[in-house]
């Protein structure tokens, strides 16, 4: 088959303004809108930019909008888009050249919300051991691959790029539930902050945008509750 592939292009080079390019792409069903873009850089123009890395899922460097969707393009394959995808950067983060975004916002407010493991205690002789029943408090948040898909589907951080968004919420609540750490207080304070989870609508745009199919907003709902009771369960 063969994919009119719409691309958002803007190299602040030489455009004034953003604007679409279109490219004849002859595709398999099974091909994935990564392998499209592949073939547009490498036989057709090679000033295409985006990112990518390991093309399976993992690394989530290829996040963009797909047909008006974060998706990640080494993941949505043509047979599900039809003949004509358009694709384009994410939205509410500045965009560099065509697909490649400023991630520095994202990665800053990821930071702020300490995605680490604290614990000042003696170390035992050997690991820290959970039970099944704690390990799986907090399993789902595990699998985040900070792709921003989450956060850049947000109406909320459209509306105010200062909002924490979903991706931060989600790598705090990894931690705040882990028996391991001793630090969920802390962070508990920092998203109980205006521009914390109150901000969060519950959309639910973020739990469908995310390729690992976490639910982003029932860990923002259990870190309000957390908030709320003043406590970590």
């Amino acid at each position: 088959m063969q994919v009119r592939l719409r691309i958002r292009r803007y190299n602040p080079e030489i455009d004034q303004a953003p604007h679409y390019e279109d490219y004849a792409v002859d595709a398999e069903p099974t091909d994935r809108v990564l392998d499209l873009l592949n073939q547009v850089k490498w036989y057709q123009d090679g000033t295409l930019t985006y990112r990518r890395s390991c093309a399976h899922g993992i690394c989530g460097s290829d996040a963009m909008r797909i047909n008006g969707v974060n998706r990640l393009a080494c993941k949505i394959l043509v047979k599900d888009l039809g003949e004509r995808i358009t694709v384009e950067p994410l939205l509410g983060l500045r965009v560099i050249k065509d697909m490649i975004v400023d991630m520095e916002p994202f990665f800053e407010h990821y930071r702020s919300v300490l995605p680490f493991l604290v614990n000042d205690e003696a170390p035992p002789e050997r690991e820290r051991l959970q039970s099944p029943e704690q390990r799986q408090r907090f399993d789902d948040t595990t699998k985040c691959i900070l792709c921003a898909a989450c956060t850049t589907s947000c109406p909320s951080y459209w509306a105010n790029d200062r909002y924490v968004g979903p991706a931060a919420i989600v790598q705090a609540h990894r931690f705040i539930f882990d028996s391991r750490d001793r630090a969920g207080r802390e962070r508990l304070k920092i998203l109980g902050q205006q521009m914390g989870v109150w901000s969060c609508r519950t959309a639910f745009n973020c739990t469908n945008a995310c390729p690992r199919d976490i639910k982003v907003t029932q860990a923002i709902g259990e870190v309000k509750q957390a908030i709320a009771a003043g406590r970590v369960d």
